[in-house]
Formats: C-alpha cells, sequence, structure tokens
C-alpha cells in the first residue's frame, strides 16, 4: 500500500499544491479479471486536485472516490471527475463508488449548480459512510471514525497488503478535517502511517474546527503510530512554526504533505 500527496493545501489551493487529495494505492487481485492488479482510491477530491491527479494516474483507472466532509476546499473538483465520466474519456464507464457523509449528493448539485434533479447515478455509486462500519475497495479495508469539525466529517482508517510483501498488513488514517475526537484518537492507534491535518496554530484558539500542532502532535504521540505526516497547513503558515509545535509532543518520524511526494507503506523492521 503506498499515499501519493496529489494535494495538502489547507482551506484552498495554494501557490505549492491544489487543495487536499490523497491517492492510496494496492496491488490486489481483481474479481473479473482473476489477475493482479492496481487498486486507486482519491481520498479527497479539493480544487485543483483532478488535473494534478492526471499525473500520477488515469483517471479512468478509479477505483473510488471517499470523501471525509463535504465542505468544498475537499471536494469541489467532484463535478471535474463528474464531467469526465458523463461527457469525457470516462463515459463508457459503469457508476464509480463515491463514499462520503449523509447529503453527499445534495453538495454535488449544490457545486455543480444545476436546476435538475440529478442524482449523478450514471457516474457515481453513493455510499452513505457510518461510524465504525468498514467497507471495502479491493484488497484495502476503510473504516469511518467520527471527528469534531463544523459539519459531519470523518477520518479514515485504511488497512491493506504492505508494499512489497502482500502476506503482510498496514494501516495508515486520515483525520479528515476535525479537531481532538476521541474517536480519532481511537482509528489512529497504532497505525504505520498518521496522515493529520494542522489546519490550525496555537495562534488559532477557536476550537471545533481543526488540530494545530501541539494537538496533532499529541494525537501521534497518544495513537503509537510508526510515522507522522502533517498536512492542511494553511499557505500563509510558517512551516517552522508547526514543526515546532509538533516536536513538542511528537519526538517519532514526521513528515509534510509535500505534492508529488509518495509513502510507501511497508512491513515495520
Amino acid at each position: 500500500m503506498r499515499l501519493t500527496i496529489i494535494g495538502s493545501t489547507g482551506s484552498m489551493s495554494g501557490p505549492a499544491s491544489p487543495a487536499s487529495c490523497y491517492l492510496v494505492q494496492s496491488e490486489g487481485a481483481d474479481p473479473q479479471t482473476g489477475g493482479m492488479r492496481t487498486w486507486n482510491v482519491a481520498l479527497e477530491l479539493g480544487p485543483g486536485s483532478f488535473g494534478a491527479l492526471w499525473r500520477h494516474i488515469d483517471p479512468r483507472d478509479l477505483d473510488a472516490v471517499v470523501l471525509s466532509h463535504t465542505h468544498a476546499d475537499h471536494m469541489g473538483d467532484i463535478i471535474s471527475l463528474q464531467v469526465h465520466r458523463r461527457w469525457g474519456p470516462g463515459a463508457d464507464l459503469g457508476p464509480l463508488l463515491l463514499a462520503g457523509p449523509v447529503g453527499t449528493v445534495e453538495r454535488i448539485r449544490q457545486i455543480d449548480g444545476t436546476r435538475l434533479p440529478d442524482d449523478y447515478s450514471g457516474e457515481f455509486t453513493i455510499l452513505t459512510v457510518r461510524a465504525g462500519t468498514p467497507y471495502r475497495v479491493g484488497p484495502m479495508t476503510f473504516t469511518p471514525f467520527p471527528g469534531v469539525h463544523t459539519i459531519e466529517s470523518f477520518g479514515t482508517r485504511i488497512e491493506g497488503p504492505a508494499e512489497g510483501d502482500p502476506d503482510s498488513r498496514v494501516s495508515l488514517f486520515f483525520t479528515g478535517d476535525t479537531d481532538e475526537a476521541p474517536a480519532i484518537l481511537e482509528g489512529a492507534r497504532g497505525v504505520d502511517l498518521l496522515l493529520s491535518e494542522v489546519g490550525f496554530t496555537q495562534a488559532d484558539e477557536v476550537r471545533g474546527i481543526h488540530m494545530d500542532g501541539v494537538r496533532a502532535g499529541r494525537l501521534a504521540r497518544e495513537a503509537s503510530v510508526g510515522r507522522l505526516v502533517a498536512t492542511h497547513i494553511q499557505p500563509w503558515t510558517d512551516r517552522e512554526v508547526v514543526e515546532r509545535e509538533l516536536r513538542s509532543e511528537w519526538s517519532g518520524p514526521l513528515d509534510f504533505a509535500d505534492a508529488d511526494r509518495v509513502f510507501a507503506l511497508g512491513p515495520r523492521s
């Protein structure tokens, strides 16, 4: 299993990156052909990310899109994907699995701006996620954990074959947008890689929206994760400030989610 950063800027696209989008891939058997292939899942489709995704895969090869929540900075490019599958090169494909919270179809309709009662059933098969209820995409298992945000938002734990050793299992947890929450800690517990939002710094005193570096670092430490990858950092935020905050709580491996960076999840040594 491997993670490729497509976009990571917090709350909007930025000069160095599109908004949130993360490609999770794993090798596994295809039940239709019986052969092995690469399974491709996009976590989020924020503004600017659909075009950037083309640098890594043909969008026709997507197997699913998973939305943590329905704020535009995490799903605005869903319409680009919808157009690609209705009118473009993906028009001959069947519906794509789209997992998201209650109201995902209505939110797509709002972003689309259509006045028609479109359910997008030709492009998407909508799966309404439920806390603690797992679902599978190829060899990977996805389990939602509720976060604390301004609207319903879920972190997602993903478990699948290790890169280079399919007989071993590895795991990652993506927080989505959230402040500290017991369920988020539970979902992240013991994962090989924690992809955590750090939308705030300690200068931001509002609670119930995002984590700052101290709280994200504490999550990594309390969950005993293997590696912390910080993401969703605002384009105006000094990364050195974020790193100092993270390091006040977390002494383990630390990376930042730079666009186009790839993290291979192999067995822990």
